[in-house]
């Protein structure tokens, strides 16, 4: 998958989860997602790469780095809890979908259960599972 069509597909996967904004604080040239205000998503250009980053549990994320030379460290994030993926080999939908889906409830799963728009713990599980 190349870099516009992850962008797209991401944006796409995001807009679908519930309570899923958009946002553009950092001026135009960054597209942040966010649940309730937190972030979870976030779309740039890295030296005119398009790139998607998102937050991963901190040992999902440094074995998905340590098998994908397309999934690096979170551009200007924490290193730890945050990923960029890159257009390349290894970058296909599925993945794409689970990440954004993870990333997602990763933050909802902090929220306040009064303000969480899904259980974080039931929501997708049917797809999750699979993995």
């Amino acid at each position: 998958m190349n870099g516009s069509t992850l962008q797209t597909f991401a944006a796409e996967r995001a807009q679908e989860l519930p309570g899923a904004q958009l946002e553009h604080p950092f001026g135009p040239d960054w597209e942040v997602f966010k649940v309730r205000g937190k972030v979870f998503m976030l779309m740039t250009e890295v030296p005119g790469r398009p790139v998607v980053i998102l937050k991963a549990d901190p040992r999902e994320a440094l074995l998905l780095r340590e098998n994908n030379s397309h999934i690096t460290p979170g551009y200007h994030m924490n290193k730890r809890h945050w990923i960029t993926l890159q257009g390349g080999k290894g970058i296909d939908k599925k993945l794409v979908g689970e990440l954004v889906t993870d990333s997602y409830l990763l933050v909802v799963s902090h929220l306040p259960k009064a303000e969480q728009p899904v259980d974080p713990h039931t929501y997708g599980t049917s797809t999750r599972a699979a993995r």
